[in-house]
Order: structure tokens, then C-alpha cells, then sequence
């Protein structure tokens, strides 16, 4: 299931029965604090491939800084169901009038460390992107942005990701936001089994 085999299988318009394997044997899945849960199906050195889900019959995590964030890994991602929206978000360092600080993100197996940075910003949004069922869409490595589903929507996509040397995951938060730990949350055998059940439903 390496990320350039899977990459071919999603470009090739073998999505819905690339998902339906990989969900058939054992998966876990976490609550993600940006909103959604993550179904991590395979993981190695600098790539990784993941199934993305929002639904609201599944609880959602608390989100500790802010939605707008940027990753460390160029990301390719695509939607089987429902529609996404990337909303661009043009950052600006600022001095007394900021509103936002900048966060470090360095994740491991227990969950995120956020670390407050020297740096203070303003944001305002840019460029909105919709995508929905069967769309593609890339995303570079350090593009600050946040990635929203309608009010009520449901929606799932497989996400590949490619680290790039150098570059950090950041996120905003609170100017005077202290730096905090985010543990996982993993779900449970039973809500794994739901989560899977609710993408399986779409795609049968």
C-alpha cells in the first residue's frame, strides 16, 4: 500500500474499490482536533496514506489552537463523498496588531505537542476551493489554510502525504496561548466499526 501505488489506483478511477479493501481487513481510527476522523492505513518514512471522515454521528475532538494550519508534507487528497472546502488563508506577520500566534506541531505516537513560536500574525481569507465527489486536489507543504465541510455534510477522502525536508507543521492559536499536549483519542472497536460501516454505505 505503498503512497505511489496508491496514487495510481486514485488516478486511475479505481478509488471506491481501493477504499473498500483497505477498509475490509483491521484498521484503528483517532479523532483529529481539525475536526474530522482519521482511519492511518499506512505509514512509512516521509509517506503516508490515510482515510479522512466527517460525520456527525461520530464525536468530534476539541480543537486546541484554531482550524487554520499548515502541514509539513505536500498532501494529494481525494474526495469519495460529499463535498470539501479549502479555504486559503493568506498569513502577514504583524507586530501590535496581531491577532494570531504561530504554533509548532511535532506529533508522535501519543499525540501533538504545541509549542508557541516568536511569531505574531494576521490572517485574512484567500482563494475558496469546493471539490466534491470523484475531485482531486493538491495542497503544498507550508500553504496555511483550513479544510471545511458544510454545516450538517458528510464527507470522506483518502489523503496521500509526502513530507518535505524542512519544512514544520504549524498551526494559529492565542496570542497568549501556552504550549500544550494533545493526546490521541482513539476510537473505540465499536465506533471503528461504525466509522468504516458510514463510509462503506457510501460507496456500495
Amino acid at each position: 500500500m505503498r503512497h505511489d501505488e496508491v496514487y495510481e489506483e486514485l488516478t486511475g478511477g479505481r478509488a471506491r474499490e481501493w477504499t473498500l479493501r483497505a477498509l475490509s481487513g483491521a484498521v484503528r481510527a483517532v479523532r483529529h482536533p481539525l475536526g474530522f476522523v482519521c482511519l492511518p492505513l499506512e505509514r512509512r518514512g516521509g509517506d503516508g496514506v490515510c482515510v479522512h471522515l466527517w460525520s456527525g454521528a461520530l464525536a468530534h475532538a476539541e480543537s486546541t489552537t484554531s482550524q487554520i494550519h499548515c502541514h509539513s508534507w505536500d498532501l494529494f487528497s481525494h474526495v469519495l463523498y460529499g463535498q470539501i472546502r479549502n479555504v486559503h488563508v493568506d498569513v502577514t506577520d504583524a507586530g501590535p496588531d496581531a491577532t494570531h500566534r504561530v504554533f509548532e506541531v511535532v506529533s508522535d505516537a501519543g499525540g501533538d505537542h504545541l509549542t508557541p513560536t516568536g511569531r505574531t500574525v494576521r490572517h485574512a481569507t484567500g482563494l475558496v476551493e469546493a471539490f466534491g465527489p470523484g475531485d482531486s486536489y493538491t495542497l503544498s507543504a507550508g500553504r496555511f489554510h483550513s479544510s471545511v465541510v458544510p454545516e450538517g455534510g458528510e464527507a470522506a477522502t483518502i489523503a496521500l502525504g509526502r513530507g518535505r525536508p524542512g519544512s514544520r507543521d504549524l498551526s494559529l492559536g492565542p496570542l497568549a496561548g501556552r504550549g500544550h499536549h494533545v493526546a490521541r483519542q482513539p476510537l473505540d472497536a465499536e465506533e471503528t466499526a461504525r466509522a468504516v460501516s458510514l463510509i462503506a454505505a457510501h460507496l456500495t
